[in-house]
C-alpha cells in the first residue's frame, strides 16, 4: 500500500440480499481500484445469503463476513466498522451495483483534497419494474447538488449526501462520531453529522453508483424510513445545530406536512408563528395556535423560518420574498421538502 493506493473499507450490511447479492459483490470485484476490503454483516438472514458470502469469502481474502449480534442496519454497521482497517471509509448496500470507477475515482479524489473533505459521487436509479416520477426526480435534483459540490445548502430537505456513495479518511469519521448513533433514517443522519463537523463536499459530475428500486426495498417498506422518521430527525438537528431560542420561530404551511411538524413542535414545547397563503385558514385557529398571512413576518424581528411547502412555483416566491428581506438559507430559513 502506498499514499496513493491508501486500503479503502467498504462497509455492507446484508439480509436476505437473495439473488441481488452475487451481482452486488461482481462489481465490487471488477473495480479498477483494488485495494480494498469488503466488510460484510449478515443480519440474520433466512435465504441463502451467508452461503453467498461464505463462497466468495472463501475465494477472496479481501471479503470477510460476519452475523450481526444486534438487530438492524445501524448495529451491523457498528459491527462491520469495528472490524475494518482501511485508511478510508465507504459503504454498499447489497442490492446495488458499483460502477467500475467507483472506488478509484472516490479515492482520487480524497487523496487530492486530503483530510477534512467527503468524496460524493452522483447516482442512477434502475429497476426491472420501471421508475416512478419521484424517483427519477430524486435523483435530479441529488445528482445537480453533486455536481456543484453544494448538497448541504439543501440539507432539510431530504438526504442530500449520496448512499451508499461516499467516502472519507477515518480520522475524520471517527471525529464525527462514525456509526455512534443510533437514530434513523440512519444515512440521512449521518448527513447531519458531516454538516456539523465541517467536511467539504468535493463536487463530482460521474455517476459512481446504481440505485436498484424494488417493492420490498428496505426504504420502502421499514417504518425506520416513513415520512415521519424524517422530520423527526429534521426538527432534531434544527433544534440542535440552528435553532436561536432568542429569534421568533415561524412555521410557514398549513399543509399535512406543516400540521405534522406543528404537532411536533407543540409536543416539543417550542412557541411558533404560524403562516400560510391559503385565505380558508388566515385567522382560524389549528391545534388552538392562529394561523396568519405571510406578510406578517416582514413585522417580526429577526425570524428564523421553518418551510414546508413542497410546490415549486410556491418554493420560488416563498424564496423570493425571503431574499427581498434579507434572510439567509441555513440561518434564518430553513426549506423542509
Amino acid at each position: 500500500m502506498t499514499s496513493q493506493t491508501p486500503l479503502v473499507s467498504i462497509l455492507m450490511p446484508v439480509k436476505n440480499a437473495g439473488t441481488f447479492l452475487a451481482p452486488c459483490i461482481e462489481s465490487i470485484l471488477a473495480q479498477y481500484y483494488q485495494n480494498w476490503e469488503l466488510i460484510a454483516i449478515n443480519d440474520h438472514s433466512s435465504d441463502n445469503t451467508g452461503a453467498t458470502l461464505q463462497s466468495y469469502a472463501d475465494q477472496d481474502d479481501r471479503i470477510q463476513f460476519f452475523d450481526n449480534p444486534g438487530h438492524g442496519i445501524i448495529a451491523a454497521l457498528q459491527t462491520a466498522y469495528k472490524k475494518c482497517t482501511g485508511s478510508f471509509i465507504t459503504r454498499m448496500d447489497a442490492d446495488d451495483l458499483c460502477a467500475q470507477n467507483k472506488l478509484s475515482h472516490l479515492a482520487k479524489s480524497l487523496c487530492e483534497h486530503g483530510k477534512g473533505h467527503l468524496a460524493v459521487g452522483q447516482v442512477k436509479y434502475f429497476a426491472e419494474e420501471g421508475l416512478g416520477d419521484g424517483y427519477l426526480a430524486y435523483e435530479g435534483w441529488l445528482n445537480q447538488l453533486t455536481a456543484a459540490g453544494k448538497n448541504f445548502d439543501e440539507l432539510y430537505k431530504e438526504c442530500v449526501v449520496p448512499s451508499p456513495c461516499w467516502m472519507l479518511y477515518r480520522e475524520d469519521f471517527d471525529q464525527l462520531g462514525a456509526f455512534n448513533a443510533d437514530l434513523y433514517p440512519e444515512d440521512y443522519e449521518l448527513c447531519f453529522r458531516f454538516y456539523k463537523a465541517g467536511l467539504s463536499i468535493i463536487p463530482c459530475s460521474e455517476v459512481l453508483h446504481h440505485w436498484r428500486d424494488y417493492s420490498s426495498r428496505t426504504s420502502r417498506t421499514d417504518s425506520n424510513y416513513a415520512d415521519n422518521s424524517f422530520l423527526n430527525l429534521k426538527i432534531k438537528y434544527f433544534l440542535r445545530l440552528h435553532r436561536n431560542p432568542s429569534r421568533p420561530l415561524v412555521l410557514w404551511g398549513g399543509g399535512k406536512r406543516g400540521k405534522r411538524l406543528a404537532r411536533l413542535l407543540l409536543e416539543l414545547k417550542q412557541e411558533f408563528h404560524w403562516v400560510c397563503n391559503n385565505p380558508q385558514k388566515i385567522g382560524h385557529h389549528i391545534y388552538e395556535v392562529q394561523m396568519h398571512n405571510t406578510e406578517s413576518i416582514n413585522e417580526l424581528p429577526n425570524p428564523q423560518v421553518l418551510v414546508t411547502v413542497a410546490v415549486p412555483g410556491a418554493q420560488i416566491k416563498i424564496l423570493k420574498q425571503m431574499e427581498d428581506v434579507g434572510l439567509l438559507n441555513l440561518k434564518d430559513y430553513f426549506m423542509l421538502c
